[in-house]
């Protein structure tokens, strides 16, 4: 091995690294610093025109058999970049194509694709079709399993099969009838994700009522806005579990928030389920349980509402971005063809019902048949990464903070993720060296399907596929059925090595249209360029920049939004609560990637009213956005300043905070 570091070919470093793989399987113990250094060795010397350094590379076989190969074999194609400009080029063709690899189940089946009359702004999909999309999940056979359970207190799994996980739904369904809700009313959740969590969200689709997805770490104050701004009836939550030796009282949180109509779930708090008591007018999971186990689904327009998401806007409300019976088609499709569902394979995502990539995780999965394993505790833990080993996942999905712990824990041995086909990661910016490390816990035989898109998007517009060869940290290509450009500050487009701000290009199914507690047409489409061929573009807000050899690498956002720990926030809320403190007068709050990629991490600049001590003042307020926003929200800096910096017109200026921060960092 040490005869390839040193015998570097240059110009042809793909073949090098190979080489360097082959000899790496029979000789597994050598230290990952070694993979590491070796990879930035070649890298350096590869020319910058032939893009990112490649370390999984698909063979003819693997392509054959995968989503897309199929898809391409039955259009004729011969490659991906054919097959990505025939999707936006047929677009009503597409999407017919995706309805019918999926088996979307229909009462009526659609007249056709889209209906552009009023514009691409405001398409109408499928017209004439009546559905209900979650009867789509339920069309593999009733004995196949649907969910593999575990959790950090036992090694125990618990398997539920399609046809118990339908009867469960019916149950959730008829119980939502027979306590007086009707056709629909919003029913929030506001839990970890759990088979009584699936089980209530599809109850809640197929009785033509609306699920409002609140993030089990919220504060009771972050949970009372959502429920009033989704006018939820009721909530569905637990009472109380454990993780990682923590007690989280989630039942409390919610009596604290005022919530309306409590459906209680036991938890797992003490070595057994309790049942607790409750307020007036609240109900025992198994008492709202019904005992009729089947259930005829709501049926209507592909338009109704099923879900109602929240993202951080730019003003510090949450924005209510609501989710469609065709917004699932859009994640079903992503996750057929970017990340290879097939209906033999077992999908782990953690993840949590309150952001998008829940609801994502379960239209992914079911839509294309498959088994999802969910595990209820901290996925950093020994005991995730022997369950993941247990219910053999093979597809599993990440978040570069959990991978970052698994490194920094030496978690993972080689080769113990045998099982496993590939990896894909969405949530925050990934790192190169922890994703070349992930991908070398499986001697780099699954690669890291990068992934970026958004809740109003329903999915991902920036991705990877099994067809192409993986970079780590990098993108190969738009999602399918989507297009963009990427525009600099001038609006226009960005050439091969430069950055700018991404843009859409509609129509496509999974772009929201709608928003409960905004103009959708201010937040989208006010003021964005037309694009280079006079397209209708609409804004979405992810700074990328576009790498030679058709590569690209997220560089955060466009916008005043960060995304921490994997949660989008806005610097205007960050700013709201530091406010709060006795000791501030004024915040500006940015996010920052040292090295230039990874996570994003918080800095706090401040003025102050009275003097106060720099650790002391940090940790107050680390205490402070904990409380009044989320746990997860942690302050990486504190710059105490005389003044912020201020346009004429007396904006602050963040951008100029984070350029002159991170300039600091080199």
């Amino acid at each position: 091995m040490h005869a390839a570091m040193n015998n570097t070919n240059r110009g042809n470093e793909d073949a090098s690294w190979a080489e360097f793989v082959t000899r790496l399987r029979s000789d597994p113990e050598r230290p990952f610093a070694e993979h590491r250094n070796y990879f930035l060795q070649l890298a350096a010397a590869r020319k910058p025109e032939d893009g990112p350094l490649p370390v999984w590379q698909p063979d003819a076989a693997m392509i054959r058999a995968s989503n897309l190969g199929q898809l391409m074999q039955e259009l004729g194609l011969e490659n991906y970049p054919g097959l990505h400009a025939w999707t936006v080029a047929n677009r009503e063709a597409f999407w017919l194509r995706v309805i019918e690899r999926l088996q979307i189940v229909f009462a009526r089946k659609p007249e056709r694709g889209p209906d552009l009359g009023a514009g691409v702004r405001n398409p109408r999909w499928l017209p004439g079709a009546q559905l209900n999309i979650a009867e789509s999940c339920f069309g593999a056979d009733a004995d196949k399993p649907a969910i593999v359970f575990g959790d950090e207190h036992s090694e125990r799994l618990t398997t539920i099969t399609y046809g118990e996980l339908q009867k469960l739904t019916s149950r959730v369904a008829n119980g939502l009838r027979e306590h007086g809700f009707g056709i629909g009313d919003a029913i929030a959740l506001y839990m970890p994700m759990t088979i009584e969590c699936v089980a209530a969200y599809l109850g809640i689709v197929r009785a033509g009522c609306r699920v409002v997805s609140i993030a089990d770490s919220f504060s009771p104050e972050e949970v009372r806005k959502r429920l009033q701004i989704a006018q939820a009836k009721a909530i569905i939550t637990v009472d109380a579990y454990n993780r990682a030796g923590r007690t989280v009282a989630l039942y409390d949180k919610v009596q604290q928030a005022a919530a309306p109509c409590s459906i209680v779930i036991p938890g797992h708090a003490d070595s057994a389920p309790t049942r607790v008591d409750l307020r007036a007018g609240d109900v025992h999971w198994q008492d709202f349980l019904s005992e009729n186990e089947t259930f005829d689904a709501v049926i209507g327009e592909p338009e109704r509402l099923t879900n109602i998401l929240f993202s951080s806007g730019t003003t510090g409300t949450p924005k209510a971005i609501p989710w469609t019976h065709l917004t699932p088609i859009k994640s079903g499709m992503d996750g057929h063809f970017h990340q290879d569902i097939h209906s033999r394979d077992v999908v782990c995502w953690p993840t949590n019902i309150g952001w998008m990539m829940g609801p994502w995780l379960i239209y992914a999965t079911f839509l294309n048949g498959a088994t999802m394993a969910l595990f209820e505790g901290t996925p950093v833990s020994q005991r995730f990464i022997r369950f993941v080993s247990a219910s053999k996942v093979t597809i599993l999905g990440v978040v570069p903070s959990i991978v970052r712990g698994w490194r920094a824990r030496r978690a993972v041995k080689w080769q113990e993720w045998d099982k496993i086909r590939l990896f894909s990661s969405t949530g925050e910016p990934s790192n190169r060296e922890d994703y070349l490390w992930l991908m070398s816990r499986t001697g780099y035989r699954a690669p890291v399907i990068e992934y970026l898109g958004g809740t109003e998007i329903g999915g991902g517009h920036l991705a990877g596929t099994v067809a192409q060869p993986a970079s780590p940290a990098v993108f190969t290509t738009p999602a399918l059925g989507i297009d963009f450009v990427i525009l600099d500050e001038d609006g226009q487009p960005v050439p091969e090595g430069g950055m700018g701000e991404l843009f859409l290009i509609p129509p496509a199914i999974g772009l929201s249209q709608t928003l409960l507690n905004k103009d959708h047409e201010a937040v989208y489409y006010a003021d964005c360029p037309a694009g280079p061929g006079g397209e209708v573009l609409r804004r979405h807000g992810d700074q990328i920049a576009r790498l030679p050899g058709g590569y690209y690498r997220a560089r955060g956002r466009a916008d005043d939004a960060m995304n921490l720990g994997g949660i989008k926030v806005s610097s205007l809320e960050l700013e709201h609560v530091a406010e709060e403190h006795a000791a501030v007068y004024e915040c500006a709050a940015i996010a920052v990637q040292p090295g230039g990629e990874g996570r994003e991490m918080l800095v706090l600049f401040v003025t102050l009213k009275k003097p106060s001590a720099k650790p002391k003042l940090k940790s107050e307020l680390r205490k402070l956005i904990a409380e009044k926003l989320n746990p997860l929200f942690k302050v990486h800096d504190l710059v105490i300043v005389e003044q912020l910096p201020r346009t004429a017109s007396n904006k602050l200026m963040r951008r100029k905070l984070r350029a002159e921060y991170t300039a600091k960092l080199k």
